[in-house]
């Protein structure tokens, strides 16, 4: 059973990470969100409205960017988009993907084959089209796989930048923790298709209850686990234990730690 009696909610601008290993259910839960699998029981409602009904007018109001599709080889990026655009009824479709480009820095590519791009393109142009349509919930797979830093974080911060300016929802897919720390509200954790946790990220990272205390004595360093709470009677016993340590760092859980705690 790929996903197993599942629930949870999205509140209008709000960032949710959907966590966990590969083959917990995250791909499969975004499939059905979307419609492209069906679920077995159970019923998704969007804006108050039931999913099964009212997929149409739904669509309209949600997009989806994976770092792992593509669209179609043989047409230009600025083809692909304008199909998009004209899916969604985009008004002034021309100017929508002129913005969306310059967003993602692709700007040089708009007459470039689908087929000729790297795969950080490809995921650039998948985000501008999870954007075409002023999406009220964007859907994310892992969006910026393949992109390099730089990049990935311009993303990061346009994605924060939409959930304020227009109060954008989202479902977030990522194996980055650094990334899901800095841009989502709340967590949600699968593990064998169940929910097994749900808190913001620094609530599950709290649940890891040691930190690591790292110190370098003659050049030699050495590394501590040790719960928060006795890392300052640990430092005093160093002091009296006359423990002359010329570097020290307290490391404290991490979103990362509680992941690599549920595997």
């Amino acid at each position: 059973m790929a996903v197993d009696n599942i629930s949870f909610k999205i509140h209008e601008g709000e960032i949710v990470g959907l966590l966990g290993p590969n083959g917990a259910g995250k791909t499969t839960t975004i499939q059905m969100l979307l419609g492209t699998t069906s679920k077995t029981s159970g019923e998704i409602k969007y804006f108050d409205k039931d999913f099964d009904k009212n997929r149409s007018e739904i669509m309209q109001e949600v997009n989806y960017a994976s770092a792992y599709i593509r669209l179609p080889w043989r047409m230009t990026v600025w083809e692909n988009l304008m199909v998009y655009a004209k899916m969604y009824g985009v008004k002034k479709p021309r100017e929508r993907i002129k913005l969306v480009l310059e967003i993602f820095r692709m700007s040089k590519y708009t007459n470039k084959g689908f087929n000729t791009l790297s795969s950080g393109q490809i995921t650039r142009v998948m985000l501008a089209k999870a954007m075409i349509n002023f999406p009220r919930l964007l859907l994310l797979d892992e969006p910026t796989a393949s992109l390099d830093p730089e990049v990935a974080d311009k993303v990061r911060k346009f994605l924060l930048k939409q959930q304020e300016k227009y109060n954008v929802s989202m479902l977030f897919t990522s194996h980055n923790m650094a990334e899901v720390t800095e841009v989502c509200d709340r967590v949600i954790f699968l593990r064998k298709g169940k929910i097994v946790a749900e808190d913001t990220p620094k609530g599950l990272a709290r649940r890891i209850k040691t930190c690591v205390v790292k110190y370098k004595v003659n050049g030699q360093e050495t590394a501590v686990k040790i719960k928060e709470e006795e890392i300052a009677s640990f430092l005093n016993d160093l002091a009296k234990r006359e423990i002359k340590y010329e570097e020290i760092s307290i490391d404290k859980p991490t979103l990362e730690d509680f992941f690599l705690s549920q595997l």
